[in-house]
């Protein structure tokens, strides 16, 4: 959500900040712009609505010369998506830029006060305010980076920010407050950014800064401060992955790169963790906090998004084989109750960017109440990451689109993984832990086998593409899965569509079947499968057009529907994790054959950093 890009060095500023704009563009924006220091100290910027295509033709054959600048992709908040509320944002006299990702909540205030002192605004933003705040205090600080500090402790709210000044025109500023931010630090230049795809074709050696912390970068090098104007200490770190993992490969789309990277991508989450012949998991990020994990005896798991419906499927598994009692809560809700906890509770934050901004809020909450906080994260040296007491790395590379596909196999197998972990720990017996391993260690061959049916998938996805109405039915493990199939298409088709656990249908939903409303039910053979077949006739009673997914070899089906999809046996709590993969790829089918903007849904972003 929104994109941030700064460059200072000895390379011409605009193409890269285009181009690490270009690598943000999977985050979801609606507006762009840029802006960049030229000669005699003055500062010229290029703003338009769209994609950075529009930014790239008004900007045309315009030469901007020039060493430092910084670019932003807009998601918009306050105010329309617009050229004038496309950042960057400047003061009375443009001669302080800056582009921000967040929210600042006492604009309104801060503005009044502004214009009661003479400043006039162009735009709706609350970033702008920002500028203007900064302008107000290099009246009574000398240095940029300390009427920033000022400015940012009479704002209240969220920001990822870089601020360039003509001012000082070897000097970029940037600052972070539960909005993500890096510094990359390259051959005599210095690049920032809200992503590390952004930069990681010029270093791989980056700062990330903490809540609360500033980067000064001037001709003398980098210092991080705090509020308190101190200087702090930092350590490089190095990212590890690089710009080949996040292009398209001959796909057509990242999504499909995805769905079909996931046999790979599930490898990587398992590698050295399963000892099958002891039937344990070995997760070294956890082994830290080991005989406190013994102790537990409570678990909520916070997340949001496809992310939150993983965390449904851990309960499952957490409870029916650790014994752990587990809950699953919204992390867009978990702070605004009262929470019980304690030090037998652990918080586990369920994140692939490791930035959202609810799942960091919850997590924070819980550390402030003393409970244990674990993570399971994809993105290495982000915020939840860095925050837990412990945690498990997904491992599977960078995900573009923007809705989550191998990201989400990935945490179902992690969270099996933790089951057993946990579950050895307790009560599970050696020939369970056996076969739960050896089983796991199947997941890769097994998608290969479910993607080895993507021709019948799309010719079924040709088949409905058209209905505007689904519902998704499941039952226990494969519950959660069909709130998240329905998500899929939502997010990337637009038609509707409705996740339920199937016995609920007759409590209200099951008036709206009928010849023109789509059920997808998923039947495969386990302990619920004939409380399924059950559904699944109170659908074809009522003319209900039914699409099926079941376990390979199961002909009684058959009689039901002709539109059936077959997955391999496994144990049954993982079967969603083979389950999942036919209704994204028919979410992406769908989308394709209605024409939609597959890797850049409407509306939507990658990474939902502000509230």
């Amino acid at each position: 959500m929104c994109g941030i890009v700064g460059y200072l060095g000895k390379q011409q500023a605009a193409p890269i900040l285009l181009e690490g704009l270009k690598r943000l563009e999977y985050r979801g924006y609606d507006s762009c712009g840029l802006a960049v220091l030229r000669k005699k100290n003055k500062i010229q910027a290029f703003k338009s609505v769209g994609r950075i295509s529009e930014l790239e033709k008004k900007i045309g054959n315009k030469k901007l010369i020039g060493f430092i600048g910084c670019g932003h992709t807009r998601w918009a908040t306050h105010g329309a998506p617009t050229e004038k509320n496309a950042h960057p944002h400047s003061d009375c006299q443009g001669k302080i830029w800056l582009v921000h990702n967040g929210i600042i909540e006492n604009y309104q205030e801060l503005k009044n006060k502004l214009e009661k002192l003479g400043h006039k605004f162009k735009s709706q933003t609350d970033t702008e305010v920002l500028a203007h705040l900064i302008e107000e205090e290099q009246k009574k600080e000398k240095k940029l980076e300390e009427a920033v500090i000022s400015a940012l402790k009479k704002a209240r709210g969220t920001f990822g920010l870089v601020v360039i000044s003509g001012n000082e025109p070897n000097k970029m500023v940037a600052a972070r407050q539960s909005s993500p931010l890096l510094i990359g630090v390259g051959s005599g230049e210095y690049l920032v950014a809200s992503d590390a795809s952004a930069i990681v074709t010029h270093t791989k050696k980056v700062v990330y800064l903490d809540d609360g912390e500033i980067g000064v970068i001037n001709g003398d090098g980098l210092r991080i401060l705090n509020l308190d104007n101190r200087e702090v200490a930092k350590k490089i770190q190095e990212i590890d992955w690089n710009i080949e993992k996040v292009q398209k490969e001959g796909y057509a789309h990242f999504m499909l790169k995805e769905i079909f990277e996931q046999p790979s991508a599930l490898e990587n989450s398992l590698r050295g963790r399963v000892i099958e012949e002891e039937g344990l998991a070995k997760l070294g990020g956890i082994e830290g906090v080991e005989n406190k994990l013994k102790k537990i005896d409570r678990l909520i798991i916070v997340a949001c998004g496809t992310a939150y419906l993983a965390g449904q499927v851990g309960e499952y598994m957490l409870e029916e084989y650790a014994g752990i009692p587990t809950e699953v809560e919204y992390a867009s809700e978990f702070r605004y109750r009262k929470p019980i906890l304690n030090k037998k509770t652990a918080l586990l934050c369920i994140s692939q960017s490791g930035e959202t901004a609810d799942t960091l809020a919850a997590l924070q909450e819980a550390k402030r109440k003393g409970a244990m906080t674990l993570g399971i994260v994809n993105v290495v040296g982000s915020s939840i990451a860095r925050q837990t007491d412990a945690g498990i790395y997904n491992h599977i590379g960078p995900e573009i689109g923007v809705a989550s596909t191998k990201a989400f196999t990935s945490q179902l197998c992690v969270l099996a993984l933790l089951t057993l972990f946990l579950a050895r720990q307790r009560q599970m017996s050696y020939v369970m832990g056996q076969r739960i391993a050896r089983e796991i260690k199947q997941m890769p061959e097994l998608t290969k086998q479910v993607l080895a049916e993507s021709s019948k998938i799309r010719k079924l996805a040709k088949k409905y593409c058209a209905f505007e109405d689904f519902f998704f039915l499941g039952r226990k493990y494969n519950f959660p899965i069909a709130i998240e199939g329905a998500l899929k298409l939502k997010e990337v088709s637009y038609i509707h569509a409705e996740g339920y656990g199937a016995g609920e249908m007759k409590h209200g939903p099951i008036a709206l079947v009928g010849k023109d409303f789509v059920t997808f039910a998923l039947a495969p053979q386990d302990s619920v499968y004939h409380k399924m077949i059950s559904n699944i006739q109170e659908i074809k009673a009522r003319q209900g057009p039914l699409i099926a997914l079941t376990t390979k070899g199961n002909n009684e089906i058959k009689k039901m529907t002709r539109d059936i999809i077959y997955i391999p046996k496994t144990i049954e709590m993982l079967t969603p994790i083979l389950s999942v993969i036919p209704l994204q790829l028919f979410a992406y089918y769908a989308a394709l054959f209605r024409r939609c903007d597959i890797d850049k849904p409407k509306n939507l972003a990658k990474s939902v950093t502000v509230e």
